[in-house]
């Protein structure tokens, strides 16, 4: 067994007992929890130091995985996330089997499925949604590598991954996009 299937086994099993982890996602470093579990949701409020009203993305395996909490993926939608060019979130309406703590104001959730090799092992693994937010407290700077995490926030999770914490990456949030009831899209972040 590779070391990285190995480590995605230890982030599983932090995950499944209920565990906040710091773990390198599609874009940059994130902290992460099970999306269902709410005492970890939470807990990484506390962490970032988050407003509530605030709600994060969520990381799934694939379009299977997604229909467990949106109730009405559109038809095209596959042929999006295969045509993207970069890491791109889609806001969903009509949301189920989510806590609230992860449900915005008005009753849509940002999901992301990552293109990324350790992260789609890692949410296959997992079959649940994972929450991927920054690897920052609220409003301050962001970097996207592990040497950019203040330690303040490496201190206050419960698992930091052994992956990838040697390489320097380049910050840049993903594109997130709003399907529209039509099917139409709307860029809000580009």
């Amino acid at each position: 067994m590779s070391k990285e299937i190995k480590e995605i086994h230890r982030v599983v099993d932090q995950l499944m007992i209920g565990n906040v982890i710091l773990y390198p996602t599609d874009t940059v470093w994130g902290i992460g929890c099970d999306a269902e579990n709410v005492q970890a949701v939470k807990r990484i409020y506390e962490i970032k130091e988050r407003p509530e009203e605030k709600p994060f993305i969520l990381l799934v395996a694939d379009v299977e995985t997604l229909k467990r909490y949106v109730k009405n993926v559109p038809e095209n939608f596959v042929n999006l996330i295969q045509n993207q060019e970069r890491p791109t979130t889609y806001i969903f309406n009509d949301v189920q089997n989510l806590p609230p703590e992860v449900i915005s104001r008005d009753g849509s959730v940002a999901f992301r499925i990552p293109q990324d090799e350790f992260c789609h092992r890692l949410t296959r693994q997992f079959e649940r949604a994972i929450v991927s937010t920054s690897a920052n407290v609220s409003g301050k700077q962001s970097g996207g590598s592990f040497s950019d995490i203040p330690d303040t926030i490496k201190e206050k999770v419960d698992y930091m991954v052994a992956w990838r914490q040697e390489e320097e990456i380049q910050a840049r949030p993903s594109r997130i996009v709003q399907l529209q009831p039509d099917g139409s899209q709307k860029v809000i972040r580009e």
